[in-house]
């Protein structure tokens, strides 16, 4: 049995044939989804060691199903998102693409092989929660807000003794040039 498995969600039964003929030959065991449902479901179920996502799919887009992976780090995996109009990936989603990687349609096996090593490379950047799932994850996320606060509430601080500061020297100039004005 294959010790590794790629995922292809894509609704083009081509470009899900053209990547699995694109894949080196090794000891892995290509998965594959027509939808965004169909593909969630996978992952779930088999937890794949890399996805390769379409944006646009039918049923549950590309989107919805990236939404999904994020907000559950036990799904996650390195990802390579596949589009053929760049553009409206990057309207939801601003590059740089920090955590996974991003190839166009139609693409060559050269291509493939780099987004794929790229992915891999990006998926180790991804902050990992210390335990599974989202409620392991609540409380490094609050402790994180809770010290951007403090640091915010800081900069506030400084920034209105710096007001003060300003106002006083301003009161001060205003009384100079009244009395010079006498």
């Amino acid at each position: 049995m294959a010790s590794h498995k790629i995922l292809v969600i894509d609704d083009s039964r081509v470009i899900r044939n053209m990547v699995r003929d694109m894949l080196p030959k090794g000891n892995f065991e290509v998965l594959e989804a027509k939808d965004g449902v169909e593909g969630i479901n996978l992952i779930h179920q088999e937890h794949p060691n890399l996805i390769m996502l379409d944006f646009l799919l039918p049923r549950m887009s590309g989107w919805e199903v990236f939404q999904e992976i994020q907000a559950k780090p036990e799904l996650r995996a390195p990802l390579v998102l596949m589009s053929g109009r760049r553009e409206e990936v990057t309207e939801k989603l601003p590059e740089p693409f920090e955590y996974f990687e991003f190839i166009e349609k139609p693409f060559e096996q050269k291509d493939l092989v780099e987004a794929i090593k790229s992915a891999m490379a990006k998926f180790k950047k991804w902050p990992q929660p210390v335990g599974v799932g989202a409620a392991a994850a609540a409380p490094a996320s609050t402790a994180s807000s809770s010290a951007e606060v403090a640091a915010l509430n800081q900069k506030i601080d400084k920034m209105q003794a710096e007001i003060d500061t300003l106002k006083k020297q301003m009161a001060q100039l205003l009384t100079f040039i009244k009395q010079k004005l006498k």
